[in-house]
Parts: C-alpha cells; sequence; structure tokens
C-alpha cells in the first residue's frame, strides 16, 4: 500500500519531509487544507487532534511527529538514521527525540503563550521552567560531536534540528555559541536544501 504521508506545507509537517528527503524512500504526499479537512470526519478518525503530520503505512496510523520520525527510523534502519538496536547511543538517542518533543516544545510553548512557571510551581512541571530547558539544550548541545549521537546524523536531529531553525527565524530563541555552531551544522545537509523545508529559508 506505501507510506502516506497527510501534511501541509506550512504545517510541521515539512519535519517528516525533510527526513524522507534523507531517508531516500518514496511515500505519497497528501496535502490537507487547514480548519477543513483536518477537521472532516474522515480525517479526524485517523487523527483525533485534527492536525498534520499523520502517518499511515498500511494498518498503522501514527500522528505524533516524533513517533513518526522514531517509526520511519527503525523501519528503514539500514539506512543509518537511528542508532542499532545493541548501539549505547541509542539511549542518547531516544534522550533528544523526547527531549524535543516534550520539555523543549512545551516550555517554548508556554512562553510564547506567556504562560510563567514560578520557583514554587517548578516541582508540579515536568520540564521545570524555561530556564532549565534552555540550559539542558545548551549543556546537550555543547556535547555534540558534531551530531547528537556523535558521528551519527539521526532523525533525532532532524527533529530538533527543525525546531532550532524555526525558532531562530521567527526570533523565539535566544541565540547561543553553542546552537549556532550545531545549526551550521544541520544546514550543510544536502537532503535539508533538498527538502526547500520553510523553515531553512
Amino acid at each position: 500500500m506505501g507510506l502516506k504521508l497527510y501534511t501541509n506545507t506550512q504545517s510541521r509537517g515539512v519535519v517528516v519531509e525533510w527526513l524522507f528527503t534523507e531517508l531516500d524512500v518514496e511515500y505519497e504526499k497528501i496535502e490537507v487544507a487547514f480548519n477543513t479537512e483536518m477537521k472532516s470526519e474522515s480525517y479526524l478518525k485517523m487523527n483525533p487532534f485534527g492536525k498534520v503530520p499523520t502517518l499511515v503505512d498500511g494498518d498503522v496510523v501514527i500522528f505524533e511527529m516524533a513517533a513518526i520520525c522514531a517509526y520511519l527510523a527503525d523501519k528503514f534502519l539500514d539506512r543509518g538514521l537511528a542508532p542499532a538496536l545493541d548501539d549505547p547511543k541509542r539511549g542518547l538517542y531516544f534522550r533528544w527525540l523526547f527531549f524535543a518533543a516534550g520539555s523543549l516544545d512545551a516550555a517554548n510553548t508556554n512562553k510564547f503563550l506567556k504562560v510563567h512557571v514560578s520557583d514554587e510551581q517548578k516541582m508540579f512541571v515536568g520540564y521545570g521552567n524555561f530556564d532549565d530547558t534552555y540550559a539542558a539544550l545548551i549543556q546537550g548541545l555543547e556535547q555534540a560531536e558534531p551530531y547528537l549521537c556523535g558521528q551519527q546524523f539521526t532523525a533525532a536531529d532532524v527533529f530538533l534540528g527543525s525546531m532550532l531553525l524555526w525558532q531562530l527565524k521567527m526570533g523565539e530563541l535566544q541565540s547561543h555559541p553553542a546552537i549556532d555552531r550545531y545549526v551550521k551544522i544541520i544546514k550543510q545537509r544536502e537532503s535539508l536544501k533538498k527538502s526547500q523545508a520553510i523553515f531553512a529559508n
């Protein structure tokens, strides 16, 4: 049946498109309109959030972007976009995927919405507060050599790199030498240039 990606060119779906370019595998791209097609009864059966991206692989339906990235990287493990199952760096790889999808995304969203987490409230919030999350990001990027999992470029780099590129483009992220170094390396990927992702322009 083939892989089907339900997406929109002005959405986070471009992250998965970049990953597909890096994997060099064929898929069917299905453009879904905001507020109409995404909220249709048929689409909501696949993705109850009424958002994109959504990946369909036969009977498998995935609508969390980090899950889509992990699924594709494992499905095409021979392409090298995820550490092997017995590779010690696989734990680091998952840490970055879930950090980007969880703590970093939540912290950035709350900052954008002007939701302030006080010191007294930090214990109730998974990511603490934005400053804690930013410090964790910088610490991790300072250890990148040059990618998140050392010399191996992975789906975690696609995911996190996309977030950083977009936030820097929109002026939503404070620059730092560790971020600048990492982003400069990410921008050199031929797959990113070919994908023409909106956050890379």
